[in-house]
């Protein structure tokens, strides 16, 4: 994605032949909404103007009775629709109030901005880079039902181990064992092609990938990795990874889930979120303090770490989330940090000694989060932590597997269900309010929704393996 000025943008949509206009922005949970219009309604006023819709039915959104809102186009997010019949020009939007113009509070990009703007505005720092591994299943399908008298999933994989026994006509093997999945060449590998078609497409819209693999679960777990970019352009960028990894797999006859923990048994996919800041040209996270890290860098990490939990009803936002978060996966559930041990929830990578290379990597975070959300509470939490002077404690280098119960006892653990984190940020948010970032109505409405639409009715309802039990 590159800077444009409206008028290139235009000039972009005629050298390009597009016939449609698509407006796409994203709602509070974090899955995008569009509409299109034909091309011609598209003007250089209308980057200042926007366009008018019903903000009623988008989640977590306005009421009825206050229902007009305004999209307004960024145009540094112009691409063309990879994945329409006739020529379409896409653009991310930001939400306005139409009466009094201002940036409409729970627009999750809205966020975003003031998150980045609050960075410059502390003089810590110029700009917050991140870097997150989003990590998915491709599977050939999926069915599931939730009816009160039944309820079932069935996930179907031609790499799964247990498929061994279907009759592909013929069955060549070359089935994934569990935890076996990191990095097989073909023919165990046998997504190596749709993984490769994800990345060019990915690439083809200016976003920079660095690498694309099988990842250690069996059953298509796969990882694709962008190359770290500033807060907002890095939120869009990984809600076009996601829109491009879905329609990819629907036009291979395949299906994509970022869900967490789709398989018992197996690793769950975790979204690890490299992050640094840097002043100008100057990364500040470098220094000669543990794992070359600078004292910014680690009262930075005593921020994630203080406020982890509240942070994970962002970072980690679905019932499924804690699924993953649980011991004996790698899951990063030891609210600790280390430069080298994967179950410390930050992590220092030791891969280069470049001073620009110099980051932490936090671990928890999952691929179902909000990345305008989930980004932004993170660098607030650093920041709190560098502003405060916070401590993070001794480094977690031991095995956490060797540990004896009453020394592991002593290092705080991630929340263990999404009821929890939402309870953490009730009672911890105030780091989030600061620079009007994150609003009480919009912490209050995260909550809320949550409580409501998600972890009350998975509550209420029998489980298939309850029925085995009982």
């Amino acid at each position: 994605m590159e800077k444009r000025s409206p008028a290139e943008v235009l000039k972009f949509a005629k050298t390009s032949n597009a016939k449609v206009l698509d407006l796409k922005f994203v709602d509070l949970p974090g899955t995008w909404q569009h509409f299109s219009l034909p091309i011609h309604a598209l003007e250089e006023k209308s980057f200042e103007d926007g366009f008018g819709f019903d903000g009623s039915s988008i989640r977590g959104w306005k009421h009825i009775n206050e229902s007009d809102m305004l999209v307004i186009p960024d145009p540094d997010t112009a691409f063309v629709d990879p994945f329409t019949k006739e020529t379409t020009l896409s653009l991310v939007c930001n939400i306005f109030d139409p009466i009094t113009k201002e940036r409409y509070s729970r627009d999750p990009r809205g966020i975003a901005n003031k998150a980045e703007a609050y960075v410059k505005s502390t003089g810590l720092a110029t700009d917050i880079y991140f870097g997150p591994e989003a990590e998915f299943f491709i599977f050939d399908g999926v069915r599931y039902e939730a009816q009160p008298q039944q309820s079932f999933f069935y996930i179907d994989s031609a790499e799964g181990a247990w498929n061994t026994g279907r009759d592909e006509q013929p069955n060549l093997g070359f089935k994934l064992r569990f935890k076996e999945g990191y990095f097989p060449v073909p023919p165990a590998d046998s997504l190596q092609d749709i993984r490769t078609e994800m990345m060019l497409e990915i690439m083809k819209l200016g976003i920079e990938v660095e690498a694309q693999h099988h990842e250690v679960a069996t059953a298509g777990q796969s990882e694709i990795d962008l190359k770290f970019d500033t807060l907002v352009r890095m939120a869009d960028c990984l809600m076009t990874y996601k829109y491009v990894i879905r329609n990819v797999a629907k036009r291979n006859g395949k299906t994509v889930t970022f869900m967490p923990k789709p398989l018992y048994g197996d690793n769950g996919s975790g979204m690890h979120c490299h992050q640094s800041l840097w002043k100008g040209s100057t990364p500040l996270f470098a220094g000669n303090k543990y794992a070359g890290l600078s004292d910014m860098a680690l009262h930075y990490i005593g921020g994630l770490l203080k406020h982890a939990p509240a942070l994970c009803a962002f970072t980690n936002p679905t019932t499924n989330s804690y699924k993953r978060l649980v011991p004996g996966y790698e899951a990063p559930v030891n609210l600790a940090y280390s430069q080298r041990n994967r179950s410390a929830s930050v992590r220092i990578p030791m891969y280069s000694q470049s001073p620009k290379a110099k980051r932490v990597e936090f671990r928890c975070p999952d691929p179902t989060c909000n990345p305008y959300l989930g980004f932004a509470a993170m660098v607030m939490a650093g920041l709190d932590g560098i502003q405060n002077r916070l401590n993070p404690g001794e480094p977690l280098d031991k095995n956490i597997y060797d540990l004896p119960p009453e020394e592991l006892a002593k290092v705080p653990q991630a929340p263990g269900s999404l009821s929890q984190s939402l309870d953490a940020l009730e009672k911890d948010h105030d780091f989030l309010l600061k620079g009007d970032v994150f609003t009480k109505d919009v912490i209050e409405t995260w909550i809320d929704y949550k409580r409501e639409k998600e972890v009350g009715p998975m509550s209420l309802r029998p489980h298939p393996y309850e029925l085995f039990l009982y």
